[in-house]
């Protein structure tokens, strides 16, 4: 027993090594030979993201999301198979020919893939700082050459850099969508667009009825919220041409972590991450009320 106790501390030094060295080995790609299993993670290169199989709430069901890597309490962020869960946890994510990324259940059936655009060559799946899963040439990062990203498939969750809008292109809208529940992440009641007609707008509906306008982008911001005070550390770009109209938020200050929820009940909620008092603090809520965007400025961008 004695000799038990002499040796804690070096076994608490070895448990720390051990901790340290599965940081270092924690991958942010998944290439055609390599399988994700649950348990297995993918960590963004700088360590903002980490993506793998969970279980929201008190559910046992299985789900791919995405999730910051160093908040506690595994803030979700977008989800991969909302609507078809894996049952037990024998999920498996891969890449299968001609470039497709597929979760499998425990019979090997696809229950989710991710959109086909074009036959890959070596394709590999990153996830990046952004929070972004993208599918792509191994030699191309070129964001215009991804084969498919996350950030075209919004949950009910936009982080700065993501699109709400319409890509003309390829035909997508990029819209949040509320959970069902909070141990559902299907589709809900509610969603989020932007309208790109005339001056540009963004609007909550119910079905096919809309429950709230924020209001027409004026030139300077949106007419229905109120002015800014206050450094700015984050803005928003409204960016149109022949091939898009979208709404992105960008930051000023890295150290910001800002998010913007959709919830069950169809409220619109701004976020930041306070690190003081290590919790999410929420300073603005639609259409309950409209507060001032402290920190916060909308641009707008025409290019031909």
């Amino acid at each position: 027993m004695k000799k038990l106790i002499e040796d804690i501390p070096y076994l608490l030094v070895l448990a720390s090594l051990l901790s340290i060295l599965k940081s270092s080995n924690a991958t942010d790609t998944i290439s055609t030979t390599q399988i994700l299993r649950d348990g297995d993670t993918l960590v963004s290169s700088g360590g903002f993201f980490e993506l793998g199989f969970f279980s929201p709430g008190d559910s046992k069901n299985r789900y791919v999301g995405i999730w910051y890597k160093n908040i506690p309490g595994k803030t979700v962020v977008w989800v991969a198979n909302k609507e078809i869960p894996v049952t037990s946890i024998s999920g498996t994510l891969k890449i299968i020919e001609p470039g497709i990324l597929v979760l499998l259940n425990d019979t090997n059936n696809i229950i989710w893939s991710s959109k086909m655009t074009r036959v890959a060559q070596t394709p590999i799946v990153q996830l990046l700082d952004s929070g972004n899963l993208v599918l792509r040439e191994v030699n191309d990062n070129d964001q215009e050459n991804f084969l498919w990203q996350s950030f075209d498939y919004l949950s009910n969750t936009f982080l700065p850099n993501m699109n709400c809008g319409w890509n003309y292109a390829t035909g997508i809208e990029s819209y949040l969508s509320s959970w069902k529940s909070g141990e559902d992440p299907a589709p809900g009641n509610f969603t989020l667009h932007l309208d790109p007609t005339g001056y540009p707008q963004i609007f909550i509906k119910r079905g096919n009825t809309t429950t709230c306008r924020i209001g027409n982008w004026n030139g300077v911001r949106f007419s229905g919220a109120t002015g800014v005070r206050g450094k700015r550390s984050l803005y928003g770009l409204i960016i149109m041409n022949k091939n898009k109209t979208y709404y992105r938020e960008d930051v000023l200050d890295q150290l910001v972590i800002s998010r913007i929820t959709l919830s069950q009940n169809g409220v619109m909620q701004r976020w930041r991450w306070v690190v003081g008092t290590r919790e999410w603090v929420n300073f603005q809520i639609l259409p309950v009320d409209i507060v001032i965007l402290t920190n916060f400025v909308v641009l707008i961008v025409v290019a031909m």
